[in-house]
């Protein structure tokens, strides 16, 4: 394998520095000359864990209109994105390219921050004791942490596109900037927060 097709589109490396050493085993960056492992990793336990993080991020934005409300907006992409992974893969490199002119860094290690940054600690479960049922807060794995970063990026750019003149990779690069830099004003910081403040009232 040539050295190109080490790299990512041919262009950005996979050198990057993860500093959350328990989501540190669930990132692969398996290197394929392109990112689509044509699920070979498919029903096997734990297998997720293998597939390369930036092939996890378009399989979460393949995702099919729910109809349900979120964050006040009500979804509704008919599914337009449901098994078109190339186009997925072509959204997501134009991203990377927004994200590379806007921050001059990696765009790879921009997304493991973004990932990094949303991935809430906490989160709240329900459980019952003699007939009643209450929420209690429970840690989160690192495998599940990762899960809900990836989908609340994507959902995150799926709604700032809904209806809007900003294409899906306009939206997906301004999530993942400002994910990576902790902002306030991302979409999956707000939802890391508002999931660990609901979590630290359930203690």
């Amino acid at each position: 394998m040539t050295a190109i097709e080490n790299k990512l589109f041919g262009k950005y490396d996979y050198n990057v520095v993860i500093t959350d050493p328990s989501m540190k085993q669930y990132m692969s960056f398996g290197v394929f000359p392109t990112i689509h492992s044509f699920a070979r990793h498919a029903n096997k336990a734990f297998a997720k864990s293998k597939v390369n993080i930036v092939e996890r991020l378009a399989n979460k934005l393949m995702r099919g209109g729910t109809g349900e409300k979120t964050g006040g907006k009500l979804i509704r992409t008919h599914g337009k994105l449901q098994g078109k992974k190339s186009r997925v893969i072509t959204i997501i490199r134009q991203a990377f390219e927004i994200v590379e002119k806007r921050t001059n860094k990696n765009p790879i290690q921009v997304l493991i921050d973004a990932l990094q940054n949303s991935a809430p600690r906490e989160d709240i479960t329900r459980v019952k004791f003699g007939g009643m049922s209450y929420q209690t807060a429970v840690d989160v794995s690192a495998s599940r942490r990762l899960d809900m970063a990836l989908r609340n990026l994507s959902l995150a750019a799926i709604i700032s596109s809904f209806d809007e003149k900003a294409t899906l990779a306009d939206c997906l690069a301004n999530e993942l900037v400002l994910a990576s830099q902790g902002s306030v004003d991302s979409y999956s910081v707000k939802r890391r927060n508002e999931i660990e403040r609901i979590a630290r009232s359930a203690r």
